[in-house]
């Protein structure tokens, strides 16, 4: 019986046999052909050998994810040969598009068979999530170059990777400019006074009627409609946007702290009653770490939330330098390579800062049933 991984390695092995068969590309003379560009068809061909080695004898295991994988990458260096040559392409090349496609379910199964090793965690938690990061860029590569989309409309990779090593050093400036002064002071200021709001409102259940809705009502405001304002209460350097960065990040940190302090559960709390510990013993010992998880879900939440605001305050006032300003000036120029480099070093550096918060709580709360194996 063929089973549904069977499938994968079958549809591959076709696709990638017609391919070969196909035009994958056009110019002057007419058709181009696979068998007529050397060195580019070795590739294709040793991603049909491991397809059909694969759908046959069914291997498992690392060794046989790690054969697969090196067989996508075989191949996949023909289309990208193919787009350097300078040919037509687009609807003129069924092959291309059938090899990319073929390679697409080689890939499916060569990362079910990485992600199928349970016993090695680099493999689950890094060279899988990297290895289908790296086929997506490649997807993005090949259908920008095989399409002829314009620049203005959407780069490809490498283009914006170009644009990262020719312009690092303004991009550097940039980057301090907005994450190491704006980003980082803003959200230790916005997430402690959330935290600090969340102790108060719990020490002092008044509070709660006062101070809660009207954090409701500072979480509820546009970024749009509050940066303009604290540009002019601040100025233009990156005060301005720590402001609009505590206005963001305050409350969610404030409901998730309160959240968190309320998941004790009424055994523990008569249990350190029992101990004739007071308030303050009680928070430390008990509901703090109880409400570990909670607050570090408000963290993760704001860190991303920070940087958002803090490009985007940008765009109503900021010294020449900054992220929201590199994007805002060089759309203006149509450098829309800039642009994307600018977008990718802002989400490289919001999911570096995610990641450290995730290995942070995983230290600080390796207890909680969620990290049980």
């Amino acid at each position: 019986m063929i089973r549904r991984r069977d499938w994968l390695c079958i549809a591959a092995l076709i696709l990638l046999l017609l391919a070969l068969v196909l035009p994958a590309g056009n110019d002057d003379a007419g058709p181009v052909y696979w068998s007529g560009q050397g060195v580019t068809i070795v590739g294709l061909v040793a991603a049909c050998a491991a397809a059909g080695w694969s759908a046959a004898l069914r291997p498992r295991g690392l060794a046989a994810g790690l054969t697969l994988a090196a067989a996508v990458a075989a191949g996949a260096t023909a289309p990208l040969l193919l787009l350097a040559g300078g040919f037509t392409l687009g609807t003129d090349a069924p092959g291309l598009w059938l090899a990319v496609v073929g390679l697409g379910c080689l890939v499916w199964r060569a990362l079910d068979l990485l992600a199928g090793t349970a016993a090695n965690r680099f493999v689950h938690n890094v060279l899988v999530p990297a290895l289908f990061g790296l086929w997506l860029l490649y997807l993005w590569e090949v259908v920008v170059g095989g399409f002829a989309i314009p620049r203005v409309l959407l780069p490809g990779p490498s283009q914006i990777g170009h644009v990262i090593v020719a312009s690092a050093d303004v991009l550097a400036l940039d980057f301090r400019q907005t994450f190491l002064k704006s980003v980082l002071i803003g959200f230790a200021l916005g997430c402690g006074s959330g935290f600090l709001a969340a102790i108060l409102i719990d020490r002092s259940p008044f509070l709660q009627r006062g101070l809660l809705p009207l954090g409701a009502l500072v979480g509820a405001i546009p970024v749009v409609g509050i940066a303009p304002i604290m540009v002019m209460w601040f100025g233009f350097d990156w005060q301005s946007k720590a402001a609009v960065i505590v206005a963001m990040t305050f409350f969610p940190m404030l409901v998730n702290t309160l959240a968190g302090l309320h998941a004790a559960g009424d055994m523990e709390r008569d249990l350190m009653r029992s101990y004739a510990a007071g308030y303050w013993q009680t928070l430390l010992r008990l509901r703090l770490p109880q409400a570990l998880p909670f607050i570090f879900n408000a963290l993760k939440i704001n860190s991303t939330l920070s940087l958002i605001g803090a490009i985007v305050a940008e765009f109503f006032g900021t010294p020449i330098v900054g992220m929201g300003f590199r994007i805002s000036t060089e759309v203006g120029r149509m450098n829309i390579e800039m642009v994307w480099a600018t977008i990718a070093v802002a989400a490289l550096a919001g999911s570096l800062f995610y990641g450290a918060l995730a290995l942070a709580e995983r230290a600080l709360t390796f207890w909680h049933p969620s990290y049980r194996q």
